[in-house]
Order: C-alpha cells, then structure tokens, then sequence
C-alpha cells in the first residue's frame, strides 16, 4: 500500500470512529450549543488528534530515521545502510536511498582512484624533472663556482665559497623535495626502509620520532603500500607543521586479518578544528585500498591517526 492511501485510511479510522462514538452515544448538540456539549466535543476533538498524531508517528517513524541519516552522511566516512523497514512507500524510499548511496560511493571511489593516479603520475614527472633538469643545473653551477674560487683573489673566493654552500643548500633542498614527490625508497627497499628515511627526514625538523614496525609484515601489494607511505607522510607533516608536537610514535603492526598504522603525537590535538584536505586525502586514500581510518587522542595527548588496512588471504 502506497504512503498516500496509508495516512488517508489512518485519518479516514480515527474520524469513522470518531462518528460512531457520536451516534452510540447518548450525546446531542443544542441551540444555543450547551457546555456540558462544548466540552464534550472539545474532550472528543483532542482525542481524535492524538489518536491521528500517535498513528502518524509510527507510521512515518522510518522517515525520520532516514532523514536522520541522509542529514548526517558523509561518504569518506562508510557507515552502516538504514535499514529498510516500514510498508511499502517508505521501505521502497529507504531502499531508493541505500542503491544511491551505493552507487556515489562507487563513482566517487573510482574519480578518487584516477585523481590519485594523476597525481601520483605528476609528482613523479615534477620530481625527475627536479633531478635531471634543475639537480643537473645546480651541480654544474657548483662546479664553475669552484673553478672560479680557485683562480680568484682571496677576499673574492671567500664570498665565492660562501655562494658555493648557499647553492649546495637548495640543491639538497631540491633533492629532498624530489624524494618526497616521488619515494624512490619505497620502490627499491620496501615500505619499512621508506617509512624509517621518512622517520630521519622529518627528525630533521626538530622532531622525535620513535618508530616501531612488525618485522613479519605479510606481502601487501604497491597500490597498499603507497596509500601507507602517504597517509604516514600526511601525518607526520600535521604534527610537524600544526600540532607544534615535539614528539611523533609512528607504528606499523601486524594484526589476525589486519595492518595496523599509527601515528601519535604530543601536540595541541585536534580541538574540534575542522577537518582540512590533508585529512580528507587521508580519508580518500584509505577508501581506495578498502581500510578505515579513525583520528583521536593517542597515548602522548595529542593527536593519533590510525590505518586499519584489512588482510586477506596474507595480503593487503
């Protein structure tokens, strides 16, 4: 039965017997109305809108979870589908709901998967370019600084030598934003050997990071490992740049049917700040490899981002 003829037969009950009360009951309307009569059906016209109200609400209840629901949704956050309960109007709506949600999910899933892609492909072009091109440039200049410096008068070679180390600076400067584009590491030796060279390079930063990883870390895949690599390199840049931590634990667990990513900090904490776009590509990542990824208080009274990338059959 449709939602329409639902609520038109629960109002067509409650009025139907609100007649058939009036004429078994020894009750009639005077002129001028009497009021013993007013009160009467004043007294029957309250009850005929609370019976109407009481049955509505059951009746709509349903729609007012989805609305709940639909108010509240967030698709980098998966939550369990309302259940479709209800007759067959608002059991078809909730149905309706739940196959769009599906379905944004999926496609936003599969533009997340080619954004990521491009960029990981730009990052990679950004930094060969970054060494072969401006590295290259650099280390030529480093050593026509040096020929000049050798034949120049010493008050002259002192400054020379003074922009030899200020041009070796921004080469290595250079360098090691190309291996934060493009993890080289990751590719030759492995997620655990990226993640510690991540751990030394932020230590430069004037942070401490103690870092624990399992050492029996099954087989989990490039598309797992890289989405690991950048949600860890995410997090330690938050702490570095806007917790004002001095602190970071960075974990890597092996769990039955899980890995487990962790990164605690000692700073300021969230604070209910809202979330900006290096969470939300946090969030997006961990939706392409089918993982979880929940922010909260770690153990240092800061801020702890955790990864639960789901294993099956020993692999990510």
């Amino acid at each position: 039965m449709s939602l329409f003829w639902r609520i038109f037969l629960l109002n067509a009950a409650v009025y139907v017997t609100a007649v058939l009360l009036l004429i078994v009951a020894p009750v009639t309307v005077s002129t001028p109305v009497v009021l013993t009569e007013a009160l009467v059906l004043i007294a029957g016209l309250v009850a005929m809108l609370i019976a109407n109200a009481i049955l509505l609400r059951v009746g709509l209840a349903p729609l007012q979870r989805l609305t709940r629901v639909m108010t509240t949704i967030d698709l980098l956050r998966p939550a369990p589908r309302p259940v479709a309960d209800g007759h067959a109007g608002i059991s078809d709506l909730i149905s309706a709901f739940n196959a769009m949600l599906d379905r944004l999910e999926a496609e936003r899933a599969a533009s997340a998967a080619r954004a990521l892609s491009a960029q990981e492909a730009e990052r990679r072009r950004i930094a060969q370019e970054l060494h072969d091109e401006i590295g290259q440039t650099l280390t030529a200049v480093l050593l026509e600084l040096k020929r000049v410096a050798d034949h120049a008068p010493e008050p002259v070679r002192t400054e020379l030598h003074q922009v030899q180390e200020t041009t070796r600076s921004s080469l290595d400067e250079i360098r090691r934003i190309a291996r934060r584009l493009r993890p080289g590491v990751l590719e030759e030796l492995g997620l655990v050997s990226a993640l510690k060279a991540l751990a030394r390079e932020f230590s430069t930063t004037g942070l401490t990071i103690e870092h624990r990883f399992d050492p029996h870390l099954p087989e989990l895949g490039d598309e797992v490992e890289l989405v690991l690599y950048r949600v860890a390199q995410e997090g330690l840049t938050n702490a570095a740049r806007h917790a004002s931590a001095t602190r970071v634990e960075l974990g890597l667990r092996y769990r039955p049917g899980m890995a487990l990513l962790t990164i605690s900090d000692d700073g300021r904490g969230l604070r209910g700040a809202p979330e900006g776009a290096g969470i939300r590509g946090m969030r997006e990542r961990a939706l392409l490899i089918g993982a979880e990824l929940t922010l909260g208080t770690g153990p240092l009274g800061g801020t702890e981002v955790r990864l639960r990338v789901p294993i099956r059959n020993g692999s990510g």
